[in-house]
C-alpha cells in the first residue's frame, strides 16, 4: 500500500494499512520502503480480519525522522531496527524497559506508575504518580465554604499491550484513594516507550465514578520528579505562550547593589551554564545572600483565550505573584538545572482547557513538575445537572423527567515528555516539541486506494462531471468550512465540549440554542461524525482529519457510558452531555470511530470496542421504547427498533468480528437479520421489535414506528446495513435494502397497494434522509424513476427558497460577541450531517446526475 505523510513531521507514528482480502496473510511480516528505495524499520499487528481470515488492516509504528514523505508498506520481510532496539525484563519488582537512551522502572502495582528513569547510573526521572483533587459545597459554622479532598493513583496493573523491536506500549490501570480509602475516578493510562527515543508519549483516560452533588473535578495530574543540581542561577524554567518563550531562572541576575557583573544575565537568558570566576564569583556570592529564590512557578490555561503563569518562593504561608497573562499558551513547559531537565507538552492545550503545569522545588536537590489535565489552579467543574427536571414538548428533552447522569461518562487527554541532560533547551526546540506534539505525524492511503476497496462501505470519490455535481461539491466544502470555522467562532472548546458541535441555531439571538434542551450539543445526532469521516476518505485532507478527530474523540469518550448501568450507551443531544434521559446504543456504536482506530491504530478505542461488543445486555437495564409499551403486555424483556437501535448492535458486532476473527460476533448478526427476513415486509417492516438480549431474537409486533420512520435510517443505519450485507455475502439482505429505499419513494397509494395495507397510517417521513438508500436501490434495481426521485428530494431539500444555493453564510456586523459574525441563519447539525452523507452516497450510486 502507498501511502502519504498528512501531518506532522518526527517522532514515531502508528498508521494504518488497509488490504485487499486474501492477500496478506495473518502471520506475514511488512518492509517499509522510502521513496529513494531505501528500507526502514517497522513494528507491526494486525487491527482486522476479512471473514476468509486474511488481513483487512494492519497497524505500523515507524520512526517518522526515518520516513519520507511518500512510502510504500508490503507484505515481506522488513528492515531490522538497526542497533535501536527495546530490552524489556521482569523481575520481582517489576518491568525495566531499555530502550537505548534510559531504562524505565514499572513496578506494576502500587502508588507509582514508573518508580524511576535512569540512563546509564544518571538518574533522570522518578516517582511519577498520578493525581486528583476533588471539592464540593460545605457549610462550615453557617458559612458556605468548598472542601477539597486529594487522592492519589493506586495502580492496579501495569499490562505491555505491545511489545516490539521499536515501541513497548504499557497500559495502566487503577482509581485514585484518598486518606479514607475512598476510591474516585478510574483511571487508564498508556505510556509508549520507543527505541532510541528521548521521549514518553503517555495517554491519560479517566472514568468519572463519583457523586455529582459532592465531587467536583478540582485538579487532574500526572507528577514527577527530576533531581535538581547546581547554583540557584544555573536551574531553568520556560514555557510557550502566545508568542516566543518565557524564560526565567530560579535566581534572576539582576541586582541593584552590588551590580551584577556585565554579561551575565544576558548568558543566563541564553541557557549558558554560569561559572563566575574570581572577582564575578564575589560579587555574585555577596547577591546570593541577599536576594529571592523562586522556588514555584504555575501556568494555568483558565480558558479558551486566557492563561496565567505565577511564580512563588517557598512556603505555604507566601503568595504566588503574577508573572505574565495571555491568550492560548502553545502548550510546552522545561524545567532543567545542571544535572538535567525535561520537557513537557500536552496536546490540545488551550483547546481542553484547563489544563496547565506547576513546577516547584526549583531549591531543592529535587524538582517537582505537575502535568495538569484540570489544572488546580481553575474553578472547579460542577457534575450536577442544570435543572430539577427534563422539558420534553417545549425544549425537545427526551421526558419530562430528569435523567442527567454523569456516573460513567471519561475523558481521554494526551500528553509527553522529553527528558534530556542539558542545563537549558533552545527557545526553538521547545517551540519545535509543543508543534510536534500538538500535530501528530500521521500518514495515509490516496482517497482512490481506500474507495477501491470499499473502506467502510460505500461512499463517492469527489465528482465534478455535472452542474449538479458541482454544485454538490461546492456545499459539502462551504459546510466543512463553515463548521470548521464554527468551532472558533463560537469557542466551543474546554476538556468536555472540545470536538462536539451543537445542534440547532437561533438566528434571533445569533447563537446556537446552548440552553434549549435537546437543541444544545448534539453528541452524534444524525452521525456528522459519518459525514465528516467520509468526507475526509474522498478528499484526504489534513484539516478534515483533524476536525473528524476530535469529534471522535470527545463522542467516544464524553456522550458515552464505559461502566455501570448505562454501560455501552450515550447520551441524546442535550444542553449537558449526559443531561438527556434518553440513554441508546446510537450514540455509542461502534460505527462513528472505526475510521480513525483503522487509520491510526489508536488503543483507546480498542477499550471502547471491548465496551461495545456485547452491550446488548444493558437493554434490560434500559428499553429505548420502555416509556411506549406496557410492560406486562410484552412477550420479550426489551425492545429494539430495527434502525437505529439494532443497526447500532450490529456496528458493534460487525466491528468486533472483523477486529478478532470471532464468528460468534457474526452469529449475533445472523439471529436479528433472519427475523427480519421473516418479517412480513422484511426490512421495511416495524420498524419498532421486541428484542430479547439473552437470545438476540427480534419479535415483530406489527407495523409501529415510535419517534417516525425516518429514525430508522438517519443515525448511521444504511451505512452499517451496506457494508455488513458486503462482508456477509448476503445478496438477500442487498436486496431488502433495495426494495426499503424504493419503498420509502413510492407514493402513499402504492405503499398501501404493495403492502396491502398492513402499514396502516405508518409514515415515511422525512424522505431527504432516505436518498442514499434510495440511490442505492435506483442503481441496484436500475430504476431510472426512483433516481430522478431520490435525486430530486435531495436537492429540494437544500436548494430551496431559504437557501437557492446551498448554505451560505452572511456577515452580521456586531452579533455573537463577534465584530462580523459569519452566520447560516437556518443551519441545523442534523440537517448538515444527514445531507451531506446521503448526497456522498447518492454521487456514489449515480453517475452524471443533473436536476
Amino acid at each position: 500500500m502507498r501511502l502519504h505523510r498528512l501531518s506532522g513531521r518526527t517522532g514515531y507514528t502508528t498508521f494504518g494499512c488497509m488490504w485487499k482480502q486474501g492477500e496478506v496473510k495473518p502471520s506475514s511480516d511488512y518492509v517499509c520502503t522510502n521513496a529513494d528505495g531505501t528500507t526502514v524499520p517497522l513494528q507491526s499487528r494486525v487491527t482486522a480480519y476479512w471473514p476468509d481470515g486474511s488481513v483487512k488492516w494492519s497497524a505500523h509504528t515507524a520512526d517518522a525522522d526515518t520516513l519520507s514523505d511518500n512510502i510504500e508498506v508490503l507484505p515481506g520481510a522488513g528492515a531490522n531496527a538497526g542497533g535501536r532496539t527495546i530490552s524489556v525484563k521482569r523481575d520481582a519488582e517489576g518491568y525495566a524497559v531499555d530502550n537505548g537512551c534510559f531504562t524505565v522502572y514499572i513496578p506494576g502495582s502500587g502508588a507509582e506508575l514508573v518508580s524511576k528513569i535512569e540512563a546509564g547510573s544518571r538518574l533522570v526521572a522518578k516517582s511519577f504518580r498520578p493525581e486528583l483533587l476533588l471539592s464540593g459545597p460545605a457549610v462550615i459554622d453557617g458559612n458556605r465554604a468548598e472542601v477539597v479532598r486529594e487522592f492519589f493513583g493506586r495502580v492496579d496493573s501495569a499490562e505491555i499491550e505491545e511489545q516490539g523491536s521499536l515501541m513497548c506500549s504499557f497500559k495502566f490501570t487503577g482509581t485514585h484513594v484518598d486518606k479514607n480509602g475512598t476510591e474516585r475516578l478510574r483511571f487508564i493510562i498508556r505510556m509508549k516507550i520507543c527505541a532510541g527515543s528521548e521521549r514518553l508519549d503517555l495517554t491519560h483516560t479517566f472514568i468519572y465514578d463519583g457523586e455529582p452533588d459532592k465531587d467536583y473535578l478540582k485538579g487532574l495530574s500526572v507528577s514527577f520528579e527530576i533531581p535538581a543540581a547546581g547554583e540557584p542561577y544555573n536551574r531553568h524554567i520556560k514555557f510557550t505562550p502566545d508568542h516566543g518563550v518565557f524564560h526565567e531562572s530560579s535566581m534572576t541576575m539582576i541586582s541593584w547593589r552590588p551590580r551584577v557583573p556585565a554579561g551575565l544575565h544576558a548568558a543566563q537568558m541564553r541557557g549558558e551554564l554560569l561559572r563566575p570566576e574570581g572577582k564575578e564569583l564575589e560579587a555574585v556570592g555577596q547577591i546570593m545572600k541577599d536576594i529571592p529564590f523562586w522556588d514555584e512557578y504555575d501556568l494555568c490555561q483558565d480558558s479558551d483565550s486566557h492563561f496565567l503563569i505565577r511564580k512563588k518562593l517557598a512556603g505555604d504561608h507566601l503568595c504566588y505573584i503574577d508573572s505574565l497573562n495571555g491568550n492560548r499558551a502553545k502548550g510546552a513547559a522545561f524545567v532543567g538545572s545542571e544535572a538535567g531537565g525535561v520537557m513537557a507538552a500536552i496536546r490540545d492545550f488551550w483547546e481542553k482547557y484547563p489544563s496547565g503545569y506547576t513546577v516547584s522545588g526549583l531549591t531543592s536537590d529535587t524538582v517537582r513538575m505537575s502535568v495538569h489535565l484540570w489544572s488546580p489552579s481553575a474553578r472547579p467543574y460542577d457534575f450536577r445537572h442544570y435543572a430539577d427536571r427534563g422539558y420534553n414538548q417545549v425544549c425537545y428533552e427526551g421526558y419530562d423527567y430528569k435523567g442527567a447522569d454523569p456516573y460513567g461518562i471519561a475523558c481521554t487527554n494526551e500528553f509527553s515528555l522529553r527528558f534530556t541532560d542539558t542545563l537549558c533547551v533552545s527557545d526553538e526546540e521547545l517551540l519545535t516539541f509543543a508543534s510536534d506534539i500538538d500535530t501528530a505525524t500521521l500518514y495515509v492511503g490516496d482517497p482512490e486506494y481506500y474507495h477501491e476497496l470499499r473502506a467502510f462501505g460505500y461512499w463517492s470519490l469527489v465528482k465534478n462531471g455535472t452542474e449538479l455535481e458541482r454544485k454538490l461539491e461546492k456545499d459539502l466544502e462551504t459546510s466543512f468550512e463553515f463548521y470548521k470555522n464554527e468551532v472558533e467562532q463560537r469557542r466551543w472548546y474546554g476538556m468536555f465540549n472540545y470536538g462536539d458541535f451543537m445542534h440547532t441555531y437561533d438566528p434571533d439571538r445569533h447563537v446556537w440554542r446552548y440552553d434549549v434542551g435537546g437543541y444544545a450539543w448534539d453528541n452524534t445526532e444524525l452521525v456528522p461524525t459519518l459525514w465528516l469521516w467520509y468526507y475526509f476518505m474522498r478528499t484526504g485532507r489534513a484539516d478534515v482529519f483533524r476536525l473528524a478527530e476530535k469529534l471522535s474523540r470527545h463522542t467516544s469518550e464524553v456522550d458515552v457510558y464505559h461502566i455501570g448501568k448505562y454501560k455501552g450507551m450515550g447520551s441524546r443531544h442535550n444542553v449537558i452531555h449526559w443531561g438527556c434521559p434518553c440513554k441508546e446504543a446510537r450514540i455509542a456504536m461502534a460505527g462513528h470511530h472505526r475510521f480513525y482506530y483503522y487509520l491510526t491504530g489508536d488503543r483507546r478505542l480498542e477499550d471502547i470496542f471491548d465496551e461495545l461488543k456485547d452491550n446488548e445486555a444493558t437493554f434490560l437495564n434500559r428499553d429505548p421504547l420502555g416509556d411506549f409499551y406496557p410492560k406486562e403486555a410484552m412477550v420479550e424483556p426489551s425492545h429494539a427498533r430495527t434502525g437505529p437501535d439494532w443497526s447500532s448492535l450490529c456496528s458493534n458486532w460487525m466491528t468486533e468480528w472483523e477486529r478478532t476473527g470471532d464468528t460468534k460476533y457474526r452469529d449475533k448478526i445472523l439471529v436479528g437479520s433472519q427475523d427480519i427476513k421473516n418479517a412480513p415486509l422484511k426490512l421495511v417492516s416495524g420498524p419498532d421489535f421486541e428484542f430479547n438480549p439473552n437470545t438476540l431474537h427480534l419479535h415483530y409486533i406489527g407495523e409501529r414506528t415510535t419517534g417516525g420512520t425516518h429514525l430508522q435510517i438517519c443515525m448511521g443505519a444504511p451505512s452499517i446495513w451496506m457494508e455488513m450485507a458486503d462482508l456477509l455475502g448476503d445478496e438477500e439482505w442487498k436486496d431488502m435494502l433495495a426494495e426499503y429505499g424504493r419503498f420509502y419513494f413510492l407514493p402513499d397509494d402504492e405503499k398501501q397497494k404493495e403492502s396491502k395495507g398492513l402499514i396502516g397510517d405508518r409514515q415515511f417521513t422525512l424522505p431527504m434522509f432516505a436518498t442514499g438508500i434510495g440511490a442505492y436501490g435506483a442503481a441496484k434495481l436500475n430504476d431510472k424513476v426512483l433516481a430522478d426521485r431520490a435525486v430530486k428530494t435531495l436537492t429540494d431539500a437544500q436548494y430551496n427558497e431559504y437557501s437557492p444555493n446551498g448554505y451560505e453564510p452572511v456577515t452580521v456586523p456586531d452579533a455573537g460577541n463577534n465584530a462580523e459574525l459569519k452566520e447560516i441563519a437556518r443551519i441545523s447539525t442534523n440537517h448538515a450531517a444527514q445531507f451531506r452523507l446521503n448526497a456522498i452516497m447518492l454521487m456514489e450510486f449515480l453517475d452524471g446526475i443533473n436536476e
